[in-house]
């Protein structure tokens, strides 16, 4: 067969590079890896690892710490437990990542278990106690809490006060409607309260918490149908569409979103800490524009407050632990660490240690002057606790189709009605937690007879 010239040289191509491969071969780092998926640690963490290899003499307790983004980090994490394919030692998992390790037996979880060492060591004490929830499952940790981000409310401070109202006589989201909807009608043009959109899961899941509700019990068993959602979603509904709608799609991370908020076309945003960090960044023009106020609630003496997002540090199976625990408190224990994560970031610590220093004092002149670290440390210990399940996901998505439907429901027939549409959000959320029971039965290692 006579080949082309294209394929020599292909034939060539692949020949060299195998040559390459044999007499170059790739250098292996010595001591400990710890993969990150965000810059934004990666930088704050340098100068920590720095030390901390300046104060190992033995190279291989060195730590090298790599970027990689989430998508990729989780599949080669994911891999390396499956297959055993070389994994780090330790890793920073994002909460969106970790229901996928602990869909199988407890004993095929590719981190270690540090239940013992915390409660030996009293880290379940120094360090906020909801935060370990994303990574408690069924009664094991298996990760070190990077934050607890709490969420308040943030609101348009500038167009608020000078139409003289007092959010002080805002404590519930019945009085938060009646006190602002005055504001809806705006000079240029119609006005929104909230952001919040029956397509917008995070802000759903916001205020499901918020009230009380949730996607499982401690038990990881469903409980997506309870009066507490339904309710929760009746109320949204009544937000989102007809007469009483006060909210608008102004989607996180977006050029038309951000330029709602800037324009004042919409007034107030769920905010976890995290994204306060990235407003100051990414939206500039709010700064002296916004202030900071703990959620209304949905009852009279109920939480103001919620929780949104979060990270862990996990130590691998196949890691020295010695080593790499040691490493883990000094990264996450570290007071310098926190004050940078807060300065860099707006992110508060979850170590309760670290809550009395002033820097969350220092007035943020973003939020009109508000010490917004103190205001969001207020609320650490009251952030509601979350579930590990490895089929949240699929309740979030179930629970938002519910929505969408009850939404829908309401436009066809008419009905704004709170009472009814909350019987109908019943049927809706039966229907998905039918559906999320009927995916869990077919999972057999998630039974008591295979934990």
């Amino acid at each position: 067969m006579q080949l082309s010239s294209g394929s020599w040289t292909i034939v060539a191509l692949m020949v060299i590079s195998s040559l390459v491969l044999f007499f170059w071969p790739i250098p292996h780092r010595s001591g400990e890896s710890f993969w990150t998926f965000t810059l934004d640690h990666d930088l704050i963490y340098e100068p920590v690892i720095g030390k901390w290899n300046a104060g190992e003499p033995d190279a291989g307790q060195h730590v090298t710490a790599y970027v990689i983004d989430k998508q990729p980090l989780l599949q080669r994490l994911q891999s390396g437990f499956l297959s055993g394919t070389p994994l780090p030692n330790m890793a920073e998992v994002e909460i969106s990542m970790a229901p996928t390790f602990f869909s199988g037996p407890l004993s095929a979880v590719g981190w270690t278990d540090l239940t013992g060492v915390i409660h030996r060591e009293g880290l379940d004490q120094r360090i906020d106690p909801a935060s370990f929830s994303p990574w408690t499952n069924r009664g094991h940790i298996f990760g070190l809490p990077h934050d607890v981000h709490p969420v308040l409310l943030a609101y348009r401070s500038d167009i608020v006060e000078a139409a003289g109202i007092d959010v002080s006589t805002i404590q519930t989201w019945t009085d938060f409607v009646r006190v602002m909807k005055p504001l809806m009608h705006g000079p240029d043009g119609p006005r929104y309260l909230l952001n919040v959109w029956e397509t917008n899961q995070q802000d759903m899941e916001i205020l499901m918490l918020q009230a009380g509700g949730g996607f499982f019990d401690a038990d990881l068993k469903p409980v997506l149908n309870s009066d507490i959602n339904a309710q929760v979603l009746a109320r949204i509904a009544t937000w989102i569409a007809g007469p009483g709608c006060i909210c608008t799609n102004a989607p996180d991370f977006d050029a038309s979103g951000n330029n709602m908020f800037q324009s004042g076309q919409v007034l107030c945003y769920l905010m976890p800490d995290w994204m306060s960090g990235v407003w100051m960044k990414d939206l500039p023009g709010l700064s002296g524009k916004l202030k900071l106020m703990p959620l209304p609630a949905w009852a009279p003496g109920g939480l103001r407050t919620s929780v949104m997002g979060g990270t862990m540090l996990g130590i691998s199976k196949s890691a020295n632990f010695a080593q790499s625990w040691a490493f883990a408190k000094y990264l996450y224990l570290n007071h310098d660490v926190a004050r940078e994560l807060y300065r860099r970031t707006g992110i508060i610590t979850p170590v309760r240690d670290f809550w009395s220093d002033p820097i969350y004092d220092q007035p943020n002149p973003y939020f009109s002057g508000q010490p917004s670290g103190r205001l969001y440390i207020q609320m650490a210990d009251k952030v509601p606790a979350r579930t590990s399940s490895p089929f949240k996901p699929d309740a979030v998505v179930a629970v938002t189709d519910a929505l969408i439907r009850l939404k829908r429901y309401a436009q066809d027939t008419g009905t704004y009605d709170e009472t009814l549409l909350t019987l109908q959000a019943h049927r809706e959320l039966a229907r998905a937690q039918t559906e999320i029971e009927r995916r869990m039965a077919a999972n057999a290692f998630l039974t008591a007879a295979n934990p």
